[in-house]
């Protein structure tokens, strides 16, 4: 395609995946788009061996990272602070989530073992900025082409040292005004979130947003997000004013995804409500996959979920250790977009990108018929 991003990077059509899933990641960019791989749930051995597992597969094609360095966020310490939760999280919350799932029969975590599980699964969640510096310099070390920081605008020093080594950089916007400070900070492109997306994200749809912040910051390329999965929402993104699309709950339904059988059979019952925008996982306005624990925060008497990142070590700590353990249905949940509705049975990533092309290349012959 003779678009600026392909250009940028070297790659045939401007499909960008996210995905916790370095299956995902590579595919995607065999298939000719930008795998990214998130590094916010993962420990720093992990992101080493993750990157290079995908520099080991990907076969030189062009690959990313994203990260999580928030503006604003509540310090809740590093190392071992982060994994005493009686400290750490109020005692009005910390009896509520437990107390949901004591009533619900989900039993407890072993006592013997209960303080290591909860310590490994917090481990994984990397939220602050030392945080998130720690994982940029593990990512250094591999032939990463981009960064994208997913909450705020990237740090000039990290602006700058990608740039010296010829990596790019972007980060996601649900507003023009979070557009225009990330153009400012040097980014090489942005990312228009609409809110129909999974995981963070504004309350602004995609059709309002998009030609929006392709005016903002123009002629700085955009790419849209937020309820993209398939070709004719591809055409949307570039009738608007994007040169390409960012994708991530379309990919969890693929056979690569990380997500559980369980979770994905969940996602294929879902209906177009069970996407909720909820700040009861992480703190911050976040759309996932509806479950007993997002309603439990929405029923009357429920305390305020807290601030990031201590509402999300209450869930991965207090709530998601014991749902998971035993697979507890009605609790399972997971970041997911509103086309969560139109995910029906599993795919390959490949299948996806190819049905994605086709459909584009069939909703511009319509146009070029529609327009003459």
């Amino acid at each position: 395609m003779a678009n600026r991003l392909c250009e940028m990077f070297g790659i045939e059509a401007p499909i960008f995946a996210f995905s916790h899933c370095r299956d995902v990641v590579v595919e995607v960019s065999k298939a000719g788009g930008l795998g990214v791989l998130g590094l916010a749930r993962m420990s720093p051995q992990r992101v080493d061996a993750e990157l290079q597992w995908i520099d080991d597969h990907i076969g030189g094609r062009p690959y990313g990272v994203d990260i999580l360095m928030p503006t604003t966020y509540q310090d809740a310490g590093e190392g071992e602070a982060k994994y005493d939760a009686d400290r750490l999280l109020p005692a009005g919350h910390l009896a509520f989530v437990r107390g949901m799932l004591d009533r619900a029969g989900v039993p407890a975590l072993p006592a013997a073992e209960a303080a290591q599980i909860e310590r490994d699964l917090v481990s994984t969640f990397n939220f602050t900025p030392g945080e998130s510096a720690a994982m940029i310099e593990i990512a250094l070390r591999h032939p990463i082409k981009l960064i994208v920081n997913a909450l705020g605008s990237p740090p000039a020093e990290l602006v700058e040292r990608a740039h010296a080594r010829g990596i790019k950089v972007a980060a996601m916007a649900g507003a023009p005004k979070h557009a225009i400070k990330h153009r400012d900070a040097g980014c090489d492109f942005v990312i228009a979130v609409g809110t129909e997306a999974g995981g963070h994200t504004g309350s602004t749809t995609s059709m309002v947003l998009w030609p929006r912040i392709v005016d903002a910051v123009a002629p700085l390329p955009v790419l849209g997000a937020g309820g993209i999965g398939r070709g004719r929402q591809l055409a949307a993104a570039l009738a608007l004013g994007c040169e390409g699309a960012w994708c991530g709950s379309i990919w969890l339904k693929t056979v690569q995804s990380e997500v559980t059988p369980e979770v994905k059979a969940r996602m294929f019952e879902a209906g177009p409500d069970d996407a909720v925008l909820t700040r009861s996982v992480t703190g911050k306005p976040c759309r996932t996959l509806r479950s007993a624990f997002t309603d439990a925060w929405d029923a009357p008497g429920a305390p305020e979920p807290l601030p990031a990142p201590l509402q999300a070590i209450l869930w991965w700590g207090q709530g998601r250790t014991r749902v998971e353990r035993v697979r507890a249905k009605e609790f399972l949940t997971y970041p997911v977009g509103q086309i969560v509705a139109d995910m029906r049975e599993e795919t390959s990533v490949r299948q996806v990108v190819q049905d994605m092309l086709g459909e584009l290349s069939e909703a511009k012959e319509r146009l070029d018929r529609l327009l003459g």
